[in-house]
């Protein structure tokens, strides 16, 4: 099959970035001619930089360049900002393009809130009723979407497919290569700063763990760094709570552009990773844990409670006693941190792999395209 999917990509830093990255990569290992319609600055095997984030002609570009290489169908890969002003409300033109054109457009929203502002609403709206087919990741979106959608025929076309993780062991000597010893215990927080993740909460409790817990030799680890110049006031009272904190000599901090496999050290050095969350939709930094096998410690969001009950892989917290207590928990547990980090493996085995989510969006891409008169077996050809 070929499929053109419209997204940011690597190397743009974005979460939807590296998500479209390994979508690509298991759609294509499964036999699909897969081409990337993106933003100026992405680049790859079969990657087309067309456009930019607030072009005012973003559809027409966008659409132009997807319409040469004759997709079977387009999959847009949607979050809100990431096509044209007004909330990316350009992806609306967009998509009536693909339909006039005899395309068929198949969108995965990634950002649906529970409590969506009205701007969210309107676009999120005029997607579904002109999409094709619509993908989530979380059931309480689903339920979200639900809310806002007036006319009932339009529930048929969504469909729940998670996140998708890798299937890898742990970077083997990874405490040791950043400098710590195999014995000490280590939490970590992890991603780009903002106020949302809530890092600051965490390193303000840090010296409660550290002197309750200091028999185990524990640690902070907090790496990440702004996207351009994004929430430097934010990054920079961050710092400053870390050199006042009394257990600074406990904390390291990384900075710097992370590769993948960086990345992948510093989250295997992780005996549990915190995340305390004030909003969040879906998380690449929870696949990425689930995919090495680390215990969670994170907030009561209705992403992240639905995730700890379905897959038994950490603990929820509300207050700060509860993150005092359950970060200790974990880090002193053995038994406890094996049972959540064989748990993370299986659910990434046997729920959300990579390949498992190519299968569901190939299926979906599939009923799309062929034509429903026909009843004879099909074969497609690359």
């Amino acid at each position: 099959m070929r499929i053109g999917i419209i997204s940011t990509y690597p190397p743009i830093e974005c979460g939807i970035a590296a998500y479209t990255g390994y979508l690509t990569e298991a759609l294509r290992n499964k036999g699909n001619q897969v081409y990337i319609i993106s933003h100026l600055g992405a680049s790859g095997k079969n990657v087309f930089p067309a456009f930019d984030y607030e072009d005012g002609d973003l559809a027409e570009k966008a659409f132009s360049a997807t319409i040469r290489l004759t997709p079977d169908l387009v999959h847009i890969q949607h979050e809100f900002g990431l096509y044209g002003k007004h909330t990316g409300v350009s992806v609306i033109p967009l998509i009536m393009e693909f339909r006039l054109a005899g395309i068929r457009v198949c969108t995965t929203l990634h950002t649906v809130y529970p409590e969506s502002p009205e701007q969210h609403r309107i676009i999120l709206t005029a997607i579904v009723e002109n999409a094709d087919a619509i993908i989530v990741h979380e059931p309480y979106q689903l339920s979200t979407l639900r809310k806002i959608i007036k006319t009932k025929g339009q529930f048929k076309k969504i469909h729940l497919i998670p996140h998708g993780a890798r299937e890898l062991q742990p970077t083997e000597g990874a405490k040791a290569k950043l400098g710590i010893p195999e014995t000490a215990k280590v939490a970590l927080m992890i991603g780009y700063f903002r106020p949302s993740k809530g890092f600051e909460r965490i390193i303000k409790l840090w010296p409660k763990v550290a002197e309750k817990y200091k028999e185990n030799d524990v640690r902070l680890i907090i790496a990440g760094k702004v996207r351009n110049i994004q929430y430097i006031d934010y990054r920079n009272m961050l710092f400053r709570e870390i050199n006042s904190s009394p257990a600074r000599s406990t904390i390291k901090v990384i900075r710097g552009q992370i590769s993948q496999d960086s990345f992948d050290t510093i989250i295997s050095a992780a005996d549990v990773v915190i995340l305390p969350y004030q909003i969040s939709s879906q998380s690449g930094i929870v696949a990425h844990c689930l995919a090495l096998g680390k215990s969670i410690v994170t907030s009561n969001t209705q992403y992240m409670v639905s995730l700890i009950e379905k897959a038994r892989v950490g603990l929820i917290s509300d207050t700060d006693q509860d993150y005092i207590k359950n970060i200790g928990r974990i880090l002193t547990d053995d038994k406890l941190r094996k049972t959540f980090s064989e748990n993370a493996f299986k659910y990434v085995r046997e729920e959300v792999s990579w390949s498992r989510v190519a299968d569901e969006h190939i299926r979906i891409y599939k009923n799309l395209v062929e034509p429903s008169l026909l009843k004879a077996d099909t074969i497609w050809m690359d």
